[in-house]
C-alpha cells in the first residue's frame, strides 16, 4: 500500500522551526512520507506564527493560495498548526471554510490520531488544549538539518510583557528533563552534527530541580562530539554570574549573546511589563563583556509602543548608540487581541505614520552601528562550519562562533564541516572570505 505523503510548512522563529520538525516526527511514526513540496501532498500543514499582524496576514494569504490546490485534490487535508491557529481557535475554521485541522501548539502529539478523524466525511476539528506538563516527552523530531540542531528546553513563559502573545498561545513554562535534554544531544551528537542550539521562550530562566540554565548549559557544552552550543532567547532579568561564568569558562559556548532590550526607556520598559531599568541592562551588558570581552551581542527593538513619546525614542536611541550591537532586530509594535497592552487607552496608539518615522530610523541607526562593527573585522581569520550553498556559483556559506555570516569558495562538499577563513571584505551584515 502507497504511504501517504504530508507537507509541512512553517513561518515564524526557531521554536516555530523545531515544532516544524517534532510534527515531521510525528507524522512519520503514524506512516507518512514526508514531502518537499504541498504538491501531491495528501496532508498539507501551514505552522504559524501570531507575533505579528504582519506574519498572520501573510499566513492567511498563504492559506487561500493552498486551498486553490486544494480544490484540484479534493482528498487533500489542509490544517493549521501554531501559535496563529491557538490565537484564533474555531474562528478560523469558521473564516476559513476549507481549513480541515486548527491545531495549538500543544496539540501535537495526537496529530496522527486528529487527522484519522477528519478523514471522516465532513469532519472537520480544532485541537486548542493548553496543557500544563505537555513539553513533548518521548517524541522524536525530524530534523532537516544535519549541520545544526534545534534543541527545545523549554515551552511557553512566565513573563507576561503587555506586548506579547507568547503566554496565552503557548501557556505557561514548562521545562524539560535536563537528563532528556543530555540523552537527545548525544543521540545529535552521534549522528554527526556538532552544533547545537537550546530554544525557549526565555531560555535562560530554565530550572528542573536544582539544575539551573547554567548547569545545563555547562552538561551540553561537556557532550563528547559538540563543538559549538548556542542559545536563544534569554530574558535581561536571568542573566547571572553563574551563566556568564559557564560562557567563559567551556570551550564549546559560542561567544554571542541575545539580549532583547525592547526599548530604552524606563517609562516604556515599565509599561511593557519589562520588570528591568536601562540602567540594570546596561549592567547586564557590562557583566557579559566583562567576562567575555569578544562577544557578540544582539537584541530585539519595538518602536511606537503606546505613549511613547519622542522623549522615550530618543533614549532607545542613545542606549543602541551606547551598547553598539553586532546585530539588532527591529519591530513597529504591533497590536495583538488578547494582550494587556490593547486595552491601553486609544490616545496612547501611535500614528502609523510616526511609528513608521521612528522605525526608519531605528534601522538606519542600527545599521550604520553593524556596518562599522563588520567593517572593523575585515582582516580577521575565523573558523567558519558551513552550512549551505550560496547563492553564488562556487561559493558556500557559514557562520563564525561568533554567528556572522560568511561567504567563502566551497562546494557542497564543504557543508557541515569546520574551514579557516580570512575576512576580506563586508557587505553589511554578512562577509565575504578567503580560504587561509
Amino acid at each position: 500500500m502507497k504511504k501517504q505523503r504530508a507537507y509541512v510548512e512553517t513561518y515564524g522563529c526557531q521554536m516555530n522551526i523545531s515544532d516544524g520538525e517534532l510534527m515531521e516526527g510525528v507524522l512519520e511514526g503514524h506512516g507518512y512520507e514526508i514531502a518537499d513540496a504541498p504538491e501531491g501532498a495528501d496532508v498539507v500543514l501551514v505552522n504559524t506564527c501570531a507575533i505579528r499582524e504582519h506574519a498572520e496576514t501573510r499566513v492567511l494569504g498563504r492559506v487561500g493560495q493552498l486551498n486553490a490546490l486544494k480544490r484540484e485534490r479534493p482528498g487533500m487535508i489542509l490544517g493549521v498548526t501554531g501559535c496563529m491557529a491557538q490565537r484564533l481557535g474555531d474562528d478560523l475554521l469558521e473564516k476559513a471554510p476549507h481549513v480541515d485541522l486548527v491545531m495549538g501548539p500543544d496539540g501535537y502529539r495526537g496529530l496522527g490520531a486528529a487527522l484519522e478523524q477528519v478523514k471522516r466525511p465532513r469532519n472537520r476539528l480544532s485541537v486548542l488544549d493548553l496543557s500544563l506538563d505537555e513539553n513533548y516527552r518521548g517524541l522524536e523530531q525530524r530534523r532537516r538539518s544535519t549541520v545544526t540542531a534545534w534543541i527545545p528546553i523549554q515551552r511557553g513563559c512566565n513573563h507576561r510583557c503587555t506586548f506579547c502573545i507568547v503566554p496565552y498561545v503557548r501557556g505557561s513554562e514548562k521545562n524539560r528533563d535536563p537528563e532528556e535534554v543530555l540523552a537527545e544531544t548525544r543521540q545529535v551528537a552521534s549522528d554527526g552534527i556538532t552544533e547545537v542550539t537550546l530554544l525557549g521562550q526565555t531560555v535562560n530562566s530554565y530550572t528542573w530541580g536544582d539544575w539551573s540554565f547554567a548547569r545545563l548549559l555547562e552538561g551540553v557544552a561537556r557532550v563528547p562530539g559538540i563543538r559549538r552550543v548556542r542559545f536563544t532567547s534569554p530574558h535581561p532579568n536571568d542573566v547571572t554570574p553563574e551563566l556568564v561564568e559557564v560562557m567563559a569558562r567551556e570551550d564549546a559556548v559560542c561567544e554571542q549573546f541575545h539580549l532583547p532590550v525592547q526599548s530604552g526607556s524606563n517609562r516604556v520598559l515599565r509599561r511593557m511589563l519589562r520588570r528591568y531599568t536601562a540602567e540594570s541592562f546596561m549592567e547586564k551588558v557590562a557583566l557579559i563583556r566583562g567576562a567575555l570581552p569578544g562577544v557578540a551581542l544582539s537584541t530585539d527593538v519595538i518602536v511606537a509602543f503606546p505613549g511613547e513619546s519622542e522623549e522615550d525614542f530618543e533614549e532607545t536611541l542613545a542606549l543602541l548608540g551606547e551598547v553598539r550591537f553586532d546585530e539588532a532586530f527591529t519591530y513597529k509594535y504591533s497590536p495583538r487581541d488578547g494582550t494587556p497592552a490593547t486595552r491601553l487607552p486609544a490616545r496612547q496608539f501611535i500614528d502609523d505614520e510616526v511609528g513608521q518615522r521612528r522605525l526608519e530610523r531605528l534601522i538606519r541607526a542600527t545599521r550604520s552601528i553593524q556596518k562599522e562593527i563588520n567593517q572593523g573585522e575585515v582582516g580577521r581569520t575565523e573558523e567558519l562550519l558551513i552550512e549551505r550553498k550560496a547563492r553564488s556559483d562556487g561559493m558556500v556559506l557559514g557562520r563564525t562562533r561568533r554567528a556572522k555570516a560568511v561567504v567563502v569558495p566551497g562546494s557542497e562538499d564543504d557543508i557541515g564541516r569546520y574551514v579557516t577563513a580570512r575576512l576580506t571584505r563586508t557587505t553589511g551584515p554578512t562577509f565575504v572570505a578567503e580560504r587561509a
